[in-house]
């Protein structure tokens, strides 16, 4: 969410003004201490101009069921670095 707020070049002042939350629960969320509601989770996205599941890293099921995605629990081992020294 931070991330994404910074690469808009909104700083997290502006964004609790645009939106009615207080700057510190917001900074809160982005720093994942505390939960925020539907309503400003809509809220932000809305004034972030992405869509809800951009902050919340939701992806619809086909997006996970797609080779290569990150959130496969079946990764195919050729697709990962061979390295294991670590």
């Amino acid at each position: 969410m931070k991330a994404i707020r910074e690469a808009r070049g909104i700083s997290l002042q502006q964004l609790a003004k645009d939106i009615g939350r207080d700057p510190g629960f917001l900074s809160r969320v982005e720093n994942g201490q505390q939960g925020a509601g539907a309503g400003t989770l809509h809220l932000y996205a809305s004034r972030l101009d992405v869509p809800i599941a951009a902050i919340t890293h939701e992806e619809r099921t086909r997006d996970q069921d797609r080779p290569g995605s990150p959130h496969r629990d079946d990764l195919d081992p050729s697709a990962v670095g061979t390295d294991r020294s670590c």
